[in-house]
């Protein structure tokens, strides 16, 4: 691996380094500022580490566009783990950095000790599937360069994944929050690591003996099946479904977020 990183990341460290650490990715059109409430919290007993992923907040990609995909985006930051002399770690990913985590999980097992993921999917079984997908996020990043990026952004937010977040109250807030992203950055990221490139991840599921917690909320009912598969083909895995809550857990309801995977970590901490 070249020595100048082609992904420079942009990311915080909350907590002592000398306790147990989390490494926290954020979803599509998020950044490392996403988990702040929850790492308020979980820094008294976690070293937290949040990174912007390429495409997100004020992460800089400096190689050519093939460094937005998710193998190399893994490979980046198993790099920032050694430069930051992290051996072994935690691994929480939501929605699009669950898909991420979930490859980190399969490619670089070594690395990682115990992993949650949020609302996320093994990938698309077919081949068919993925290439649908990736002609959606073909469109959804035209309209992202070419049209009003708050209208975008509306609209995402009205698809029905996230029907339970459409009456938040930090909605608007969230919102803004997603308006400092850059359109053309966030369209490489929809070309290059949505969902119809993903490697599909089913069959080196099955082979995991690392812990694993899926999370899911219980109005998410796509997710709550994709969930309930990926655990069936893990035995490591425990599935949470979290009550009256959607696609954005960590937002919708933070307390109980923090519970369960506070519970996940410190449970096989010990069993370790």
């Amino acid at each position: 691996m070249n020595n100048q990183p082609f992904i420079k990341f942009h990311y915080s460290i909350t907590g002592t380094p000398s306790q147990p650490v989390i490494l926290f990715l954020h979803g599509f059109m998020g950044s490392s500022e996403d988990f702040l409430p929850i790492i308020s919290v979980l820094s008294k007993n976690f070293c937290c580490l949040a990174v912007d992923l390429p495409g997100h907040g004020k992460t800089q990609v400096l190689g050519n566009d093939e460094f937005y995909s998710m193998p190399k985006t893994a490979e980046a930051l198993i790099a920032l783990l050694k430069r930051l002399n992290i051996p072994k770690c935690s691994l929480c990913g939501y929605s699009m950095g669950g898909r991420l985590a979930l490859y980190l999980m399969l490619n670089f097992p070594q690395q990682f000790e115990q992993v949650i993921l949020e609302s996320t999917s093994a990938g698309l079984a077919t081949e068919s599937e993925r290439l649908q997908r990736i002609q959606q996020d073909q469109k959804l990043a035209e309209e992202l360069i070419k049209g009003d990026f708050k209208t975008f952004l509306e609209n995402w937010y009205n698809q029905p994944l996230f029907k339970s977040l459409q009456s938040h109250p930090n909605l608007p807030q969230l919102i803004e929050k997603r308006l400092q992203n850059r359109p053309v950055e966030l369209a490489k990221s929809l070309r290059y690591m949505g969902t119809g490139q993903q490697p599909p991840l089913w069959e080196k599921l099955t082979q995991n003996q690392i812990p694993l917690l899926l999370l899911v909320g219980e109005l998410d009912k796509k997710f709550v099946q994709i969930h309930q598969k990926m655990a069936d083909l893990c035995p490591p895995a425990s599935l949470e479904v979290i009550t009256n809550t959607g696609h954005n857990i960590h937002l919708e309801n933070p307390q109980e977020y923090i519970e369960k995977i506070t519970a996940f970590l410190q449970t096989n901490a010990i069993s370790a």
